[in-house]
This record gives structure tokens, C-alpha cells and sequence, in this order.
């Protein structure tokens, strides 16, 4: 974080808009915890979001190493004062938290903590979560290792009101989150019902034509030959063609799994498999990429799916490469192809996007920029650049 304690209202504004930058419940849940844990200038920080059956949904903590909090073991239950914060809704500040009655102890590799600060979170009536702090480093002022009042609590009513600020726009930025962690599972869910109808009908019209195209060979085999040789290579062509259909299908329905594995192993899985499943050799290359917020990399990674479907199925590419690089605090994605290429005036005129659309709206949603250089015979290269968290 920082060297010191931030006061005044830039420090508050600065928190505040942190936390209104992210959309992801899980990075909206770590700015109020480093942003809580900074301005008032705590040893540790946690927020716990509860579940419905006595524990908690999402924890997370700042100021305890990765290694620590392995050790430390599971989840903590809604016990002790982290219940009596999500029961009665009200703030909770101790001198010495383990002195209080209501304290149930810890497992041995917990850091030890004295001073307490929490507040619950809510929304209207309901409580959402619980925010709390743990030994205070400084007293109010910003004055240098000032030792807190002889048997009194080193957070301060000044502390208090700050963080009860922090908790109700905390709140906001949570449920924010939610909505838009709510809407992305309703698009996607309509996504994947729009790509399983489109699959329906192009598949079962290849196999429509496909059994029609059998049955006309099996009759003319025996008083034409020559012509149901002919009927049988279009048999084959029309099974190659159902099977393109099963393949591209079966990529944009597979779940991205960027969460786990990261956009740069994620983006490489796929490629693989199409350069297995097509005849164009499809390329993968990366450098100084660093992670970005989940919604920039979803947003890269389909516009990379976007862009490889219509090189694959609509260009005729005999390569296609994709390339991510770290710009500034961002990345760029590139797209490539040598394929027949179009006219990007006329193919938007004529209302046939080859979901430019799309690509253009995920580009907008994250704040970063789509450009599309294409020409008829000439190939076509998309590029996506997105900006940092």
C-alpha cells in the first residue's frame, strides 16, 4: 500500500472512487478491504461475505501474506463478534478484542490481534456483509507511532465515522457488483440459448440435406454409377461441413475457464484446438502481458473468439495468428488472417456485421478501442486494445 496513513477528503475520495472502478464482486470486495486497511491505517483488515448456513460465502483479508493465510486453515463460522456484527447490525470497537466475552479464540497460526474496529455492511435492512480492522499502527492526526490511550481502543470515534462512510458506499459497490455479476450470467445464459438454436438449425439442415443426398446415391447406383459417385463426394462434403458446424459450436459453448487458468493459457487451449480442427494453421504468441480485471480479459477473449470464428468459417485464411502484448497498464489483442478480406464500409452498410457489432460493444463496455484494417483480396487484422484496472 502506502508508507504512511492517508487522511482528508482526497484520501476518501480516492477509496471511493477504487471502489466504484470494478464491476467484479471479488475485486470490489478487495478494494474496500485495502482501502479501509490504508486510510485508517490498520495492521490487518477483512470483510466477510456471510453465506445462508452459518459461514461465509467470500472472505478476504489484507495485511496476511498468501502463506499465512493457507495456514491458518478454513473459513471462519459467523461466531463470536463477526456474528454479533452481522446479528445486530452495530459497530464494534475494542481495545483488547480477546478480553471480550463474546471472543471464541482463534487457530494457532492466526495473527494476534488487540485493538478492533468492525462495522456491518448492509443494504437497506439487510446485512451484507461485515467489514472490521485490527491493530491500529497510528493514533488520529498521522503523528508517527503515537501509543494508543493507557486500557483504550487505538481506533478512534474519528475512525469509526470514516469507516462507517467506507461501509455505506462499500454497500453501493457490492451491490452494484451483484447486478452486473447477475446481468453477465443472463447474457451469457442467452448467449448460449442463441448458440444452441443456431446450432440446431444449421446442423439439422446439413443433415437434411445430407440424408437426401444419400438416398439419391443409393438409388442411382446401380443404373448410374458415375452419378452416384457424384452424390456420394457431396455426401462427404456435406458431412465435413456438419461436422465445421459441431466444432465451432462446441469452442464458443465451452466455458472459458480465465478464471483458473488466465487469459494467456486460456486463449492458447483454444487456439490449439482449432488449429487441430481446421485446415488453416492458427498461431498463438504473447509478451509482457499481465493479468487485468476480469470483465477486460473476458472482453479480449471473445473478441478473439469473434475474430477467429469469421477467419475460420468466412475468410479462407490459409493462416491466422493471434497475439496479445502488454501496452502501458493494458494489453493489445491482434487477430490476423491472409484471408479473401472485405470491405469494412460496405459490409456495415449492407447490415452484415460478421459481428462487428459485437466486438465493437464488448470494446465500448471495458473503455477500450476496436480497429478493423480489411480490403477485398487483402486479409483482415482486428485489433483490441483495452486499458488497465
Amino acid at each position: 500500500m502506502s508508507q504512511g496513513p492517508r487522511s482528508g477528503l482526497a484520501a476518501v475520495s480516492s477509496a471511493l472512487l477504487a471502489m466504484s472502478r470494478h464491476l467484479e464482486v471479488r475485486d470490489v470486495l478487495k478494494t474496500i478491504v485495502a482501502s479501509a486497511r490504508e486510510l485508517l491505517d490498520a495492521q490487518y483488515a477483512a470483510l466477510g461475505v456471510p453465506d445462508d448456513h452459518g459461514g461465509f460465502a467470500q472472505f478476504v483479508v489484507d495485511g496476511v501474506s498468501d502463506a499465512q493465510w493457507k495456514t491458518i486453515g478454513p473459513l471462519p463460522r459467523q461466531h463470536g463478534i463477526l456474528a454479533a456484527m452481522l446479528q445486530e447490525a452495530r459497530p464494534e470497537r475494542l481495545a483488547d478484542v480477546r478480553k471480550d466475552p463474546r471472543f471464541e479464540g482463534w487457530p494457532s497460526a492466526h495473527p494476534d490481534m488487540s485493538d478492533f474496529l468492525g462495522l456491518p455492511i448492509r443494504d437497506g435492512d439487510e446485512v451484507i456483509g461485515a467489514l472490521f480492522l485490527a491493530n491500529k499502527l497510528r493514533s488520529a492526526g498521522g503523528h508517527p507511532l503515537r501509543p494508543k490511550p493507557l486500557g483504550g481502543c487505538g481506533f478512534t470515534e474519528e475512525d469509526e465515522a470514516l469507516l462507517s462512510i467506507l461501509a455505506q458506499h462499500a454497500a453501493i459497490a457490492l451491490t452494484n457488483a451483484r447486478l452486473y455479476e447477475r446481468s453477465r450470467e443472463l447474457t451469457i445464459a442467452e448467449e448460449r440459448s442463441r448458440l444452441a438454436h443456431e446450432l440446431h438449425d444449421a446442423v439439422s439442415q446439413k443433415l437434411f440435406s445430407l440424408r437426401l443426398t444419400a438416398q439419391a446415391a443409393a438409388a442411382l447406383i446401380d443404373r448410374d454409377p458415375a452419378r452416384a459417385k457424384g452424390e456420394l463426394h457431396q455426401v462427404a462434403a456435406l458431412a465435413a461441413e456438419a461436422a465445421d458446424e459441431l466444432r465451432a459450436a462446441v469452442v464458443e459453448l465451452r466455458p472459458a475457464a480465465l478464471d483458473e487458468d488466465g487469459l494467456i493459457a486460456t486463449l492458447r487451449t483454444q487456439i490449439q484446438v482449432l488449429d487441430r480442427a481446421h485446415s488453416a494453421c492458427v498461431t498463438f504468441d504473447s509478451n509482457g502481458f499481465r493479468a487485468l480485471p476480469a470483465a477486460q480479459e473476458e472482453a479480449l477473449l471473445r473478441v478473439a473468439q469473434e475474430a477467429l470464428h469469421n477467419a475460420l468459417r468466412h475468410s479462407g485464411a490459409e493462416h491466422v495468428g493471434v497475439r496479445v502484448d502488454r501496452r502501458g497498464g493494458g494489453a493489445v489483442l491482434r487477430v490476423s488472417d491472409d484471408g479473401s478480406g472485405f470491405d469494412p464500409q460496405s459490409v456495415r452498410s449492407a447490415g452484415r456485421h460478421l459481428g462487428l457489432v459485437s466486438m465493437r460493444d464488448r470494446a465500448s463496455g471495458v473503455g477500450g478501442t476496436l480497429t478493423v484494417e480489411s480490403a477485398p483480396g487483402k486479409g483482415t487484422t482486428i485489433e483490441l486494445e483495452v486499458p488497465g484496472g
